[in-house]
C-alpha cells in the first residue's frame, strides 16, 4: 500500500482501459494520489498513472460483488477520498430472450448494485468530514429504451437518475455528485458487448480522452452533469419529446445484429467476447 502523502486521493473504478483510464489518468495529472480498479489486469495503466507523480494502489477484482467493493474500500484503508469516481460498468447486446442470465447479472450488479454500495460507503465518509466529490459514470443510453442492449440501457436510467437524486439528498452539504453521460465511445465497450456487428459498433465513435476531460472538468467544478459531445446532446434534447416507442425502434436500427456497415462489422465478428468494462 502506498505511503500517504500531502496530495488528494482520487478513487477511479473501472480504471484499466477507456473512459476509467482516461479519467484516472487526468486525476494523476492534477495532483491526486491514486486508489483504482478494474476486473481486469491494470498494473501496466498503474505504472502509468506513477510516472505521472502519483502514488498508486491497484487492485484486480469485481466490483459486481460485495466482496469485491469490501476489498477496494478495505485497500482506501481509512485515508481521505477526496474524489470517487465511480466508472465501472459493462455492456452486454443481443435479444434479451438470448442472453444467458448470469451475464445480464452480472451487467446489473456492476452497473447499479456495486456502484451504488460503493457510493454510499465512501460517502457516508465524505458526508461526516463534510466535503468530497462524486462523479458518476451515466450514459445517453439511459435516455432511451435499448433494443438489443435492453439491460445495460436500462442500467444507465437507473444510475444517471440515481446520480440527480443523491446530488439533490446532498445539495446543503459540500459534496458534489457530476453524471457524465458519454455517447458512443471508442472503448472495447462494443467488443466485449458481442456488438461489433452492429452499426452502433462499427461506426465512428467518441474519443475517450475527450469524454473523461469533460467529466473530469465537470467533477471538478461540481456541475450537476455533462454530456459529452455535441452530437449526444442534441440526441438527449430529442429523447425528451420523442414517443418511447420510436425511440426503441431507432435503437434496433443501431443495435440489432447484423446491421453493421458493410466492410465493416464482417471482418470483425470474430473478436467477439461477451461483456465490457467502460
Amino acid at each position: 500500500m502506498s505511503s500517504s502523502t500531502n496530495r488528494p486521493l482520487a478513487v477511479v473504478t473501472g480504471a484499466s482501459s477507456g473512459i476509467g483510464y482516461e479519467l484516472a489518468k487526468l486525476c494523476a495529472e492534477n495532483g491526486f494520489d491514486l486508489v483504482v480498479a478494474a476486473d481486469t489486469p491494470l498494473e501496466e495503466a498503474a505504472q502509468t498513472f506513477r510516472v505521472l507523480g502519483a502514488q498508486v494502489d491497484a487492485l484486480e477484482t469485481d466490483l459486481a460483488t460485495t466482496e469485491g467493493v469490501d476489498e477496494l474500500y478495505a485497500t482506501i484503508a481509512g485515508r481521505t477520498v477526496d474524489a470517487l469516481l465511480a466508472n465501472a460498468g459493462h455492456g452486454l447486446g443481443r435479444a434479451f430472450l438470448d442472453q444467458d442470465f448470469e451475464e445480464v447479472r452480472h451487467v446489473i450488479d456492476t452497473n447499479i448494485t456495486g456502484t451504488v454500495y460503493l457510493i454510499q460507503k465512501v460517502g457516508r465518509d465524505m458526508r461526516a468530514r463534510g466535503r468530497g466529490r462524486i462523479l458518476i459514470t451515466g450514459s445517453i443510453a439511459g435516455f432511451m429504451p435499448g433494443s438489443f442492449q435492453a439491460v445495460y440501457n436500462g442500467t444507465k436510467a437507473f444510475i444517471d437518475s440515481f446520480s440527480f437524486a443523491l446530488r439533490n439528498e446532498l445539495k446543503e452539504t459540500e459534496i458534489t455528485v457530476t453524471c457524465l453521460m458519454p455517447g458512443a465511445t471508442d472503448t472495447e465497450f462494443f467488443e466485449r458487448a458481442d456488438m461489433l456487428d452492429t452499426k452502433v459498433g462499427t461506426q465512428e465513435k467518441d474519443d475517450p480522452a475527450k469524454v473523461a476531460k469533460d467529466g473530469f472538468e465537470a467533477m471538478m467544478k461540481g456541475e450537476s452533469d455533462v454530456v459529452s459531445g455535441w452530437t449526444n446532446k442534441i440526441q438527449t434534447t430529442l429523447a425528451g419529446v420523442t414517443p418511447n416507442e420510436m425511440l426503441a425502434e431507432q435503437h434496433r436500427k443501431m443495435a440489432e445484429p447484423g446491421t453493421a456497415e458493410e466492410g465493416q462489422g464482417g471482418q470483425q465478428k470474430s473478436a467477439r467476447a461477451g461483456k465490457s468494462e467502460s
